[in-house]
């Protein structure tokens, strides 16, 4: 029994999280209410109180729900030679991620985020971007060093530079994407520029996928 009210209680949490991504998405998460969010989730306030303390905790937790760590990306693919071929790790990694972005629940999350979202009573967006955007680099900066010790890098890119340039052609791509996502592949133009860019960082003589370059 008491297994059963903890799923019941799991699912009107998902529930919940499910209404939010609704309501800040149509009314921006400034101008949302708990009201409405449990109007649309078809509850009583007292239920999400229940499970949020207040909003702020509401919308990380939905935020929580599309985080998609580098390395976890990476260990993900299940492929445990990727460890001595850092530039592939990166390229199948930034696969997976554009996969994932294009499933709506992602899309919508992320541009609530971006778009939805004001700085307001403890939700800061901009510094939820850049906790975000400081890990995929440290995560870069940490394969692009492992890729220069093997001699994969050119002599003439520090590993740093390599992730900076990386990090700064993945956000340009989202932010543009999530403008007008009906404009274009995010995996398709997103795979193409990553490939071209892991191929002009490569040392000399350095196989790298050719399929779009």
């Amino acid at each position: 029994m008491a297994r059963r009210t903890k799923a019941e209680a799991a699912a009107t949490r998902e529930t919940l999280l499910d209404a939010a991504e609704v309501v800040f998405y149509e009314r921006g998460v400034a101008r949302a209410s708990l009201e409405q969010i449990a109007q649309q989730a078809g509850m009583t306030r007292g239920a999400v109180y229940w499970h949020f303390r207040n909003k702020a905790e509401l919308f990380r937790a939905m935020l929580a729900r599309v985080r998609m760590p580098f390395q976890e990306l990476v260990e993900e693919i299940g492929d445990p030679g990727l460890s001595e071929r850092p530039l592939e790790a990166i390229r199948l990694a930034c696969l997976k991620g554009f996969e994932r972005l294009e499933q709506p629940r992602y899309r919508r999350v992320h541009a609530i985020l971006i778009h939805r979202c004001e700085f307001f009573s403890d939700i800061d967006p901009i510094a939820m971007q850049h906790e975000m955007a400081d890990e995929c680099l440290g995560a870069l900066n940490d394969y692009f060093q492992a890729a220069n010790a093997r001699g994969l890098l050119r002599d003439d890119v520090a590993p740093s530079l390599a992730a900076d340039l990386l990090q700064s052609c993945l956000g340009g791509l989202f932010h543009d994407w999530l403008r007008t996502p009906e404009a274009f592949s995010l995996r398709t133009r997103g795979i193409a520029q990553v490939e071209t860019l892991l191929h002009l960082l490569s040392a000399p003589g350095i196989d790298t996928p050719p399929t779009r370059r």
